[in-house]
């Protein structure tokens, strides 16, 4: 039976940019990378390549043969936020819709539909959107360090909260299970929200892989899936600062 592969887009996204910085928002690299970092889970780790036998010419079991089934890869996001809003600490009004983010975005969800066998899930972004003040200020704020008059338009955020993207995956891992359309299911991830997922899929006797793209997970996450593999290139740690 096929392998079904779900990948968490802003998680994805999150990863991409610390492996490839150079290419934080080039669409055409992100979709050919989430593409191709998916299909190597198609091909088992110990793959073994076709080796002849120069005695009577035959040949052992090729790394094609034991290349999975594709059945489908399902990439989870949510649109870009169009707004238009006013900064609290400039006053300027910000175009959320033409940012250098929403452009990468949209760009991002047509390369992959026309990639074969890629199905794109779409949830919605919360209508409670606001901004926040960046976490290192506000640890500048409470040490009594800065005062809120010397916050600048760089040190506040918007706070965007994605909606229905969690729910679609656990549907799709219950709907991939139940109606035994798959053996295997890859999820490209790293939040424990995805624990009942990964328990429902195994108790229908799924073998469940997680691929956190070299990132540490939750304890609890580790303990309920059937195997641990990132197939992305691993981010390279930038040297400290002298």
């Amino acid at each position: 039976m096929p392998t079904a592969i779900l990948i968490d887009g802003a998680y994805f996204v999150k990863r991409f940019r610390a492996i490839e910085p150079h290419n934080a928002h080039n669409a055409g690299r992100a979709a050919e990378c989430a593409h191709r970092w998916a299909c190597a889970h198609l091909t088992p780790k110990q793959a073994r390549k076709a080796v002849t036998n120069p005695a009577n010419g035959s040949q052992g079991r090729s790394h094609r043969e034991d290349r999975r089934e594709l059945y489908r890869i399902f990439f989870y996001d949510c649109p870009p936020l169009d707004k238009k809003m006013h900064n609290p600490v400039s006053k300027k009004a910000v175009d959320f819709g033409k940012s250098a983010e929403a452009q990468f975005r949209l760009a991002l969800h047509e390369e992959l539909r026309a990639k074969r066998k890629v199905a794109l899930r779409l949830g919605h972004l919360s209508a409670h959107t606001q901004w926040t003040i960046k976490p290192h200020k506000v640890i500048e704020l409470l040490a009594g360090k800065i005062q809120m008059a010397d916050l600048r338009e760089d040190d506040v955020t918007i706070d965007i909260r994605q909606k229905g993207v969690d729910m679609r995956i656990g549907v799709d891992v219950s709907s991939l299970a139940f109606k035994k359309q798959v053996d295997q299911i890859v999820l490209m991830a790293g939040d424990a929200d995805f624990v009942p997922a990964a328990k429902q899929a195994r108790r229908e006797g799924i073998d469940f892989v997680l691929d956190p793209m070299w990132q540490k997970i939750p304890a609890n996450l580790n303990e309920h899936i059937d195997g641990l593999r990132s197939t992305c290139p691993q981010p390279t740690r930038r040297a400290p600062l002298a």
